[in-house]
């Protein structure tokens, strides 16, 4: 069996112990029942991991010197409004922010 071959096989056998390990995990609960609360948790983590993504980059950019005045006032006016509509999203569906922060099992959490 190849290194890489055996990484994958170990990182398997890994991630289904952690899996099968007992105790709290925060994951997308698709509950019958409730199918668009559970879609929304899944749609808004990606968009807050997203939203995280830009935000850091942006602060490079500024820190960097590449961006006007003008172009650093709408990227903050921008990621400010984000996070209101989010807000209001989490709370139109229940969520709070660490239902959107996910337990990758050995990977940790999410954000």
């Amino acid at each position: 069996m190849t290194e890489g071959l055996r990484e994958l096989v170990d990182l398997a056998a890994e991630l289904g112990d952690a899996a099968a390990a007992p105790g709290p995990r925060s994951r997308v609960e698709l509950d019958p029942e409730d199918v668009g609360r559970g879609l929304a948790q899944l749609v808004l983590t990606i968009v807050e991991l997203l939203r995280q993504l830009m935000e850091r980059q942006a602060i490079r950019r500024m820190e960097s010197g590449t961006l006007t005045d003008e172009q650093e006032e709408r990227l903050g006016l921008t990621f400010m409004r984000l996070a209101e509509r989010m807000e209001e999203l989490r709370s139109h569906f229940g969520l709070t922010p660490e239902d959107l922060n996910l337990d990758l099992g050995p990977l940790g959490r999410l954000m």
